[in-house]
């Protein structure tokens, strides 16, 4: 059965780096794209970025988010850099055969979800 399982979430002060993992398992994960989602408390869930061939990004986080995939290691990672207090949130990773704009629309997602990792960003 698949899986994805994140990790690398942690506290970090404004202006900050953290770099976030997803290791995929019992699927072929090169077939599909792989995104980022993030929710805050309160908020709806939003797409944050995602990897097919080529990476997208939301507007908010362009310029400072960097995604990239290897599928031989089954992995997904998300470099995030000049954090800012509104990017704390449960960041999640998905998997589904879609293309990558989709993240806008969440329920074209339902393939594998991980549990999250938790990213606060305060001083």
């Amino acid at each position: 059965q698949g899986r994805l399982v994140e990790s690398g979430g942690g506290l970090v002060q404004p202006g900050g780096s953290l770099r976030l993992s997803c290791v995929a398992s019992g699927f072929t994960m090169n077939h599909y794209a792989i995104a980022w989602f993030r929710q805050a408390p309160g908020k709806e869930r939003e797409g944050v970025s995602c990897i097919s061939r080529d990476p997208y990004y939301a507007d908010s986080v362009k310029g400072r988010f960097t995604i990239s995939r290897d599928d031989r290691e089954k992995s997904v990672y998300l470099q995030m850099t000049d954090l800012r207090p509104e990017d704390t949130a449960t960041y999640y990773c998905a998997a589904e055969v879609t293309p990558c704009h989709t993240i806008k629309q969440i329920a074209t997602w339902r393939g594998y979800w991980g549990t999250g990792t938790q990213v606060t960003v305060s001083s």
